[in-house]
């Protein structure tokens, strides 16, 4: 149901234990180019910085109305994303962060991620970025062989995005890199080289994703119209395992499915709030949250076109939808993200689905119980999706509304 502006709760008092964690999101639309595979809510960026002065301050204002609503929270992790937020001024991303830790106790080793592209435009930006209070660069490389990145549709070459990951690694205390596996046409020996490419930039973690054809993409068109051909599942799964075993081979630990990290203190600690069911606040247009509010748990989104938000922001609160989240929700969710980690999931937080031992049994190799969690084991990990369809029993979602 969506809650007029009118309808939020005061100002919460402060908790009585420790404050709990929380990550903050901050949604920023604008891309100099669109991917061709990407369904994310963006825009193409043409300057307009009237527009994204008044965006920054709906931002500013929707942060200060979810803190009405939640309350004293200890935040961990801030999050950049879009989008391409390298593009925005180092001011108003100082502006933002320097809010978000007035309004919340900001925790000692707070992680503060920012994404960008390795153009040299966005390059020459990373000092500032830095000194905005940045910590963390993730950084869209993608691939570092020129052909694949003309084929993903990118606005850098494999040399543009060395020069960044040296500038980046100067800038930034911490640097991760996107690659991308799965490209038409790409096989075996092609990945391990990008691979080893990525690898040698020094990163201390590599999301290593799967190109994914969404709908509504120029990606998807083209597959239905007959001009793209994607790898089949075989062709996949060995890359998939490719990665594993090389990524492993280089000191990187696979603590999630497509995420590795050269130990723990690596891991991005923003990406475990969502994986760990942790509270999160979402910013910026179409922007998701999680919250925990008088013991349930809410769905939380924002108008996704630029202009609805910063109206709804803008206008003396938060312009959000909230969803009261159904128990089995809930679980459901903790299931889809925690079993994607090597920390599993607490059997306790499933109990709305109504998980049996018996049935985990069924699945011996691919699941197993350890000091109360469920966990995949890295046979399981490959057929994820099938195992958490079995064990949800594929049930509709249900909310309160």
């Amino acid at each position: 149901m969506t809650l007029p502006v009118g309808e939020l709760p005061q100002a919460r008092p402060p908790p009585a234990g420790p404050a709990s964690a929380l990550g903050l999101y901050v949604h920023w639309p604008y891309c100099a180019r669109i991917c061709p595979y990407c369904d994310f809510n963006v825009v193409r960026d043409r300057g307009e910085r009237a527009i994204k002065a008044r965006l920054v301050d709906a931002i500013l204002a929707d942060l200060a109305a979810q803190a009405l609503l939640i309350g004293p929270m200890s935040l961990v992790s801030v999050f950049f994303g879009g989008g391409t937020p390298s593009l925005m001024d180092p001011e108003d991303v100082t502006r933002i962060l320097e809010t978000a830790q007035t309004l919340w106790t900001p925790s000692a080793n707070l992680e503060v991620t920012l994404e960008a592209n390795p153009t040299d435009a966005e390059a020459s930006r990373f000092a500032a970025l830095a000194r905005a209070g940045v910590n963390r660069l993730s950084l869209g490389v993608q691939s570092l062989d020129d052909r694949a990145l003309v084929a993903l549709g990118r606005n850098h070459d494999a040399a543009t995005a060395r020069r960044a990951a040296v500038v980046a690694a100067d800038a930034f205390p911490r640097l991760s890199i996107d690659l991308i596996h799965g490209l038409p046409g790409q096989d075996a020996a092609a990945w391990a080289e990008d691979l080893a490419a990525g690898v040698a930039l020094q990163p201390e973690h590599i999301s290593a994703y799967e190109l994914t054809i969404e709908p509504g993409t120029a990606f998807d068109r083209a597959v239905r119209r007959g001009a793209l051909s994607m790898p089949g599942e075989d062709a996949r799964a060995d890359l998939f395992a490719l990665t594993q075993d090389l990524l492993s081979a280089a000191g990187f630990e696979a603590y999630e499915v497509s995420n590795h990290a050269r130990g723990p203190r690596a891991r991005a600690r923003h990406n475990l709030v969502y994986w760990r069911g942790e509270d999160y606040v979402g910013v910026g247009p179409g922007a998701h949250g999680r919250l925990t509010l008088d013991g349930a748990r809410w769905a939380l989104e924002s108008p996704r076109a630029i202009g609805d938000y910063m109206r709804a922001a803008l206008d003396g609160g938060a312009g959000i939808a909230r969803q009261r989240l159904m128990p089995r929700d809930v679980a459901l969710e903790r299931l889809l993200m925690g079993l994607r980690t090597v920390e599993g999931v607490c059997l306790t937080d499933l109990a709305a689905l109504g998980i049996s031992e018996g049935k985990i049994a069924d699945f011996r190799g691919l699941l197993v119980i350890r000091e109360g969690r469920l966990i995949a084991t890295s046979q399981g990990r490959p057929v994820l999706d099938s195992l958490i369809a079995h064990l949800a029993d594929e049930a509709p979602s249900m909310r309160e509304s």
